[in-house]
């Protein structure tokens, strides 16, 4: 299997090994959508519609709940099938802003990963605006990375996709 997978703009995602003077840098990337959304600030109003979404087969590859405000929760959800997301939002009368392009990080983690990441994007002269990423404990990590639009493409190709 040579890791190649379809990525939801129909390319593909690439495993890549990157190495620089010192190290390998293994990771998978793919080009993602993602839409916001703003909720009132109530424990069950993401969790009902994060429900619903699981309940209708849409699979999430990401999701993110930030206060906006004193009463309402900015939600961005990474569907896998960006179709059933809208399709869905638009049946259930929910407005969602978007699609937005992301890039999703996943690979081995090690000291710095996310660090060599950066080092790729600055020397494209991409400036990520947001990021997040979180190690899953078992020896991997998933990064999602926000750039503008206008270099959307060049971040990819800076990453090898």
């Amino acid at each position: 299997m040579d890791g190649n997978v379809p990525d939801p703009w129909g390319r593909l995602a690439i495993t890549a090994a990157r190495k620089d003077e010192h190290t390998p840098m293994a990771f998978k990337i793919r080009r993602v959508h993602y839409y916001s959304l703003s909720v009132p600030e109530e424990p069950s109003e993401a969790c009902s519609l994060l429900n619903q979404f699981s309940e209708l087969g849409v699979n999430m590859l990401a999701f993110s709940a930030v206060p906006v405000g004193p009463t309402r929760t900015q939600l961005s959800l990474f569907p896998e099938d960006n179709g059933k997301l809208e399709s869905f939002s638009r049946h259930a009368g929910i407005h969602l802003d978007g699609p937005h392009g992301a890039l999703i990080v996943q690979g081995d983690d090690e000291m710095g990963a996310l660090a060599k990441v950066h080092v790729e994007l600055q020397r494209a002269g991409v400036q990520v605006y947001a990021s997040s990423g979180v190690s899953d404990g078992r020896g991997g990590y998933g990064y999602v990375i926000y750039v503008r639009a206008a270099d959307q493409d060049k971040a990819a190709a800076a990453l090898g996709i």
